[in-house]
């Protein structure tokens, strides 16, 4: 990788940044938008302003579907619940909070994290401030909820379980980070009881979510080189399950499956990723760290196909859409790749702010969360 495209990359995701797509760098500018044959389009269902965004910062604030609706937050805290069918509102809480991460939303709570190094926890039903609880440091991961437990991930490196009555401390999992990390950790996945978290050392684990008993640990990528630069291998990538195997991606890394039993490696295969990635029945789909698009065997790792169109613009991670793969890139464009090439297939700007937090695939709608606050629905239709 040439070292300015590097420089390019860690000035948006080394910790102290202060916007969330960085400084430009204009030895390597972002790939301009090519000409395509369109095969389908982005049809404007509904769109809904639902405040600052994430106010130019890197942090995590994703649309939660859950049942009928959706639910945002923006950078200040202003947490809303929207009706998927129309957009419609359905209620709003200003907490006046600096949230850094969230929702997760589960179990009649929308849970919000802060970079104040607390958690809070909304009714679902109606936004009511339900219990405030401090953790060690900021969020940046989404709070997830499993069977009473709220599973929270810090920068510092913690992974802390939370009552999901009360908010009260049930246990915590310290992991140490390294001198030199990525601003953002991957969010934890919840599974057959199964916690599995990524950290900043390489290292993927699984907890038992009512205790915090550590059940296996993987590396998925080992560092190397003689610079704390050099030997970063965050794992900020979100995991995904599937079939019993679970997928994860590296920073300067790994992309490996690992057997969810037994945290067993599969395969791997050197690939530098910290946007994330989706699975389909036959393929796994990475954004790289150049934001170039792959497509691999899912049971080898093989390479099928690569996308380069899109380099250096900040893609999101993928997600698989009615038989296209989808992703957001930093000028706000949502697109379309056809999932047999990569080949790009359609286009839509959403929001000239960009887009960070990955589409939601909802049969053959996206919903899509602008980084400036619009969240905006879509059905695909092809071109005839």
């Amino acid at each position: 990788m040439m070292r300015s495209a590097l420089s390019a990359i860690l000035a948006m995701l080394l910790l102290g940044g202060c916007s969330w797509f960085g400084d430009k760098d204009n030895s390597e500018p972002p790939a301009k938008l090519k000409d395509f044959d369109e095969q389908v389009r982005l049809v404007s269902l509904w769109s809904r302003d639902t405040g600052v965004g994430t106010d130019e910062q890197l942090v995590k604030l994703v649309p939660a579907v859950f049942g009928k609706r959706v639910y945002t937050v923006d950078r200040e805290g202003n947490a809303s619940a929207w009706e998927l069918e129309d957009g419609a509102q359905v209620w709003r809480n200003k907490t006046r909070t600096p949230v850094s991460a969230g929702p997760g939303v589960d179990e009649g709570l929308v849970l919000l994290g802060t970079s104040d190094a607390r958690v809070l926890a909304l009714n679902i039903d109606n936004g009511e401030l339900l219990w405030t609880a401090p953790v060690s440091s900021e969020v940046l991961s989404v709070p997830r909820v499993y069977e009473g437990v709220v599973i929270v991930q810090t920068v510092d490196g913690n992974l802390t379980g939370l009552d999901a009555a009360t908010g009260k401390r049930l246990w915590i999992h310290d992991r140490t980070v390294p001198v030199l990390s990525l601003r953002g950790t991957s969010t934890p996945m919840i599974t057959d009881g199964l916690v599995l978290a990524g950290f900043a050392n390489g290292k993927m684990v699984a907890l038992d979510a009512r205790t915090g008993r550590q059940v296996w640990e993987a590396a998925i990528a080992i560092p190397r080189g003689r610079s704390e630069l050099e030997r970063m291998v965050d794992l900020d990538a979100d995991p995904v399950v599937r079939d019993g195997v679970l997928y994860v991606a590296s920073f300067q890394g790994q992309l490996a499956a690992v057997a969810l039993e037994n945290g067993r490696l599969l395969w791997s295969r050197e690939m530098s990723a910290y946007a994330g990635l989706a699975v389909d029945p036959e393929q796994v789909y990475v954004s790289d760290e150049l934001s170039n698009v792959w497509a691999l065997d899912r049971r080898t790792g093989a390479s099928l196909w690569k996308n380069s169109d899109l380099q250096r613009r900040f893609l999101t991670a993928p997600v698989v859409v009615s038989g296209y793969v989808a992703v957001g890139d930093f000028e706000g464009y949502v697109h379309l790749l056809s999932r047999i090439d990569g080949a790009v297939a359609g286009r839509q700007r959403v929001e000239r702010a960009g887009i960070q937090a990955a589409p939601v695939a909802l049969g053959n709608r996206l919903l899509v969360l602008g980084a400036g606050g619009k969240l905006a629905m879509y059905r695909l239709e092809s071109v005839e």
